[in-house]
């Protein structure tokens, strides 16, 4: 059933065009993602369908039927209400009616002897029955707890803006209705609440129209993506995986038909250089086609993003955090902590919500003291902190003005010196946006301006707090690419689970009770480790013997491989002495090989934070892992050759 139509929707901003004639309908199981670059105007798209802006023109129809819930960016809320009525505080009629009830049942605990608070009571407790209202309050508990939120007696006034987002999130997954918009729902949450939520979307009933930059996400949950770019609207039936190939194959076919335009434009110009005198019907004709032709071109883009600025040398001491420990009042964050970083380190740091992540990133900085321990900072150290928040930045500066507050002039990866006019070029900003004020740019942009900001520094030591939130997917994949290059050591806050999978090869795991253990592998790996309680070693050669497949056997087509022996025609094939030797032992020698491997790694696991003797155990394991390559070739080259000489007996 068709619930929404989207006709010819026009929205401008100033001289931008943020999308022109869009068009497209949503079907009741529709799970759509959008995406684009920051600036495109995704969060204006999304307000309009939501019926809080107008169009310039076109029209948003929706099912009458329909009941559209709406998640904003950054929803606001009245400060002394409680979490739980904040929860209530807007929605539908059964929303409305709890959030009174609860008023009025407060406003009775002050005054328990008032008989018209008491007939309220009454009356809005009757109300609640008959809206089948009660199980929104168990409810609206039980998600608040899976997003983080555990004192539902708080105040919203004191909670952070991360929390007001996850409670105005509470509100609209607990609200009845058809069509549930969510703009950037996994900011702000941690790595266990994007998967509880990721696993809630997929088994709703119901439409879903959402922004986020976790691709692993729009993978997962979304079977219909939506792309703004430059003002015009690209459907696709698919998830992020499948769009990333059909949005690969509609440039090709656009690349193509430009070329095509091109060429028939050299033709026409050729012909306009001889001299042709326009003095007849056909050429007026042929004069007015290359106009066309010229008309015809593509908007003029600069939508490629490049991240090229270099480094500062880095010495041998970069970071050494010793015996750290931090507490707040209600709890311990971090309890004696030791880690030493070296040149080419990737740690993502992960745990609950308000665990202390960002706290150990302040105390890198040196912008929070430990209350024991120490965090030593090597001298060439050079240090970039792109935080979570936007207090360095002031809305009236202009956007030149910010950036060259960090360098006026910055030397690229290839040598070249470049301005930082020209470097906010490369990050997507025109000359015309450089000269406008901070607080005209949209929440993305911001981010994206902030992080050019921090580059231009040139660091070699990156701290980076929850880099994923708010920058779009292509500035987030560029960042990748800079990140695979980058010589210095990288610290990064983050729940985006791809990001850490793209980035990083350290896990820094924030426990519980101060516990912060390091883990070697990327987040997937992490993860399994948890969820097999950390016993997960992942297959070994062992394994695919059992199950006949070896790395090797997955080459092997056809005869057996002989090992370069030559056997003449009516030879019977048979085991050298050296070979039937080593067909005896291969199997024991195989199993001592995975067994020096899973010791290896064990030890990783253990001095996971001395990087030294970890990069030592790195090579040990590069060479365990070749070593046991070499067997199961052999392994594979022996039993072929052993079922050939079997075979033979029989023929």
């Amino acid at each position: 059933m068709n619930i929404l139509t989207i006709e010819n929707l026009t929205k401008t901003y100033g001289e931008k065009v943020l999308f022109q004639d869009a068009s497209f309908g949503m079907d009741e199981n529709d799970k759509i993602g959008i995406i684009g670059v920051n600036g495109t105007g995704k969060s204006t798209f999304l307000k309009v369908i939501a019926g809080l802006d107008q169009p310039d023109a076109g029209r948003v129809a929706i099912n009458r039927d329909v009941r559209v819930t709406f998640l904003a960016q950054n929803p606001q809320y009245e400060p002394d209400i409680t979490v739980l009525r904040g929860v209530f505080q807007s929605g539908g009629p059964e929303l409305q009616v709890v959030s009174a009830y609860m008023e009025a049942e407060e406003a009775l605990q002050q005054q328990p002897d008032d008989e018209a608070r008491q007939a309220e009571v009454l009356r809005l407790s009757q109300e609640m029955d008959r809206l089948q209202a009660w199980t929104l309050v168990s409810d609206a508990k039980s998600v608040l707890s899976r997003l983080g939120i555990a004192d539902f007696t708080q105040s919203m006034g004191q909670l952070s803006g991360g929390q007001r987002k996850r409670v105005a999130l509470a509100s609209a997954l607990i609200i009845p209705s058809e069509l549930l918009i969510l703009d950037e729902p996994t900011n702000h949450i941690d790595n266990d609440s994007v998967a509880w939520l990721e696993t809630y979307l997929q088994k709703r009933r119901g439409a879903l129209l959402l922004i986020t930059h976790d691709r692993y996400f729009l993978d997962r949950v979304c079977n219909v993506m939506l792309e703004l770019d430059h003002g015009r609207l690209f459907r696709y039936e698919a998830n992020y995986s499948r769009f990333l190939e059909l949005k690969s194959e509609r440039e090709e076919r656009e690349a193509a038909s430009e070329q095509k335009r091109k060429n028939l434009l050299r033709t026409e110009l050729a012909w306009i250089r001889r001299g042709a005198q326009a003095r007849s019907t056909k050429q007026k004709a042929r004069i007015e086609r290359f106009e066309q032709l010229q008309a015809a071109g593509p908007e003029s883009r600069n939508d490629h993003l490049d991240i090229s600025v270099a480094s500062t040398r880095l010495g041998r001491k970069i970071v050494e955090i010793e015996g750290l420990s931090k507490s707040i009042p209600d709890r311990v964050l971090i309890k004696e902590l030791t880690y030493t970083a070296v040149p080419g380190d990737r740690v993502g740091i992960v745990g609950p919500n308000g665990s202390g992540k960002s706290t150990l990133l302040n105390m890198i900085a040196g912008r929070i003291e430990p209350d024991a321990g120490e965090i030593a900072i090597g001298q060439t150290v050079n240090l970039g902190y792109f935080t979570q928040e936007h207090q360095e930045m002031d809305g009236a500066q202009r956007v030149i003005e910010y950036v060259k507050e960090a360098a006026e002039v910055v030397t690229t990866a290839d040598g070249s010196r470049i301005t930082a006019s020209q470097m906010l070029e490369r990050f997507l900003f025109s000359s015309d946006m450089q000269w406008t004020p901070i607080s005209k740019l949209s929440g993305g942009e911001k981010r994206r301006l902030y992080l050019l900001r921090v580059l231009m520094g040139a660091p070699n030591v990156l701290l980076l707090d929850e880099p994923t939130n708010d920058l779009d997917i292509q500035t987030l994949s560029v960042l990748e690419a800079y990140l695979d290059e980058f010589p210095g050591a990288v610290f990064v806050v983050s729940h985006d689970r791809y990001f850490l999978d793209r980035t990083v090869d350290k896990i820094m795991a924030f426990e519980g009770d101060g516990i912060v253990a390091v883990h070697v592998g990327d987040y997937s790996d992490y993860e399994e480790r948890v969820q097999a309680g950390g016993n997960a070693k992942g297959a070994t050669a062992s394994s695919l013997r059992a199950n006949g497949a070896t790395p090797a056997a997955s080459k092997a087509q056809g005869q057996p491989d002989t090992g370069g022996r030559e056997v003449s025609r009516g030879e019977k094939l048979k085991f050298s002495y050296n070979e039937q030797r080593e067909y005896d032992t291969i199997d024991a020698t195989i199993e001592a090989a995975e067994q020096r491997l899973t010791s290896i790694a064990e030890d990783m696991e253990a001095s996971a934070s001395d990087a030294m003797r970890l990069q030592e155990l790195m090579q040990a394991q590069q060479e365990a892992e070749a070593e046991l390559e070499r067997l199961m070739e052999r392994w594979t080259y022996l039993n072929e050759l052993a079922e050939k000489i079997e075979a033979g007996r029989h023929s």
